[in-house]
């Protein structure tokens, strides 16, 4: 089981705007992110998907959070969504959009939840919301999860924050309200999305 991203930090651009996403998502591949979020309590979202995945699709892997509908599943997967992201454990979305060909972050808090998930055919794990449970929480669950399973910490994650999360066993991480800001400059994402950049490398060297 892998994530195939080179940076396993995930940009989720909650509220953006179809006319903003591709400037924002410029921004972010040029600091080095290659996974891309636009969850589907956004406006528009399925033009500001269907665009990025065409736009973007063969530089990072383009998709959708907040899925929570199997029939949301059928209409990523129509645009050309790869990655699929929920809040919850939903083992008929996630098995959905495993069989469809995209790659599943689910969220979960529990260890009943985590193992649902990755039974349903989850390639990814997302404890939300992190900074609720904290890093010991996340070291002790990662303890009973098989150890090649990608675990992200999402939920309150900063650049400051974000080597305690390495440190109990993440992967990587998703990262909401400190990387964007709905109505924020392009100027600020790149700036947000090199200082979580820099955080990482800072935190695995």
């Amino acid at each position: 089981m892998s994530w195939n991203t080179k940076l396993p930090l995930i940009a989720i651009l909650r509220g953006i705007t179809r006319p903003e996403a591709g400037e924002h998502i410029e921004a972010l591949l040029a600091a080095g992110f290659d996974a891309i979020e636009i969850p589907l309590n956004s406006p528009e979202w399925e033009e500001s998907i269907g665009d990025a995945a065409q736009r973007f699709g063969d530089r990072a892997l383009i998709g959708a959070g907040t899925v929570l509908q199997t029939q949301q599943v059928e209409r990523l997967a129509a645009l050309g969504s790869r990655l699929v992201v929920t809040p919850n454990t939903q083992p008929a979305v996630i098995s959905r959009a495993v069989a469809l060909g995209m790659t599943v972050c689910a969220g979960c808090a529990t260890a009943t939840e985590a193992f649902n998930a990755l039974d349903a055919g989850a390639q990814a794990l997302k404890i939300f919301p992190s900074t609720s449970f904290g890093p010991s929480y996340i070291k002790a669950l990662k303890a009973v999860l098989p150890p090649q399973v990608p675990v992200f910490a999402v939920g309150g994650i900063t650049p400051e924050n974000v080597h305690q999360y390495l440190a109990a066993g993440c992967v990587g991480a998703g990262l909401g309200s400190d990387l964007y800001r709905a109505g924020q400059s392009p100027e600020r994402t790149a700036q947000r999305a090199a200082a979580f950049v820099q955080a990482y490398k800072e935190a695995t060297s």
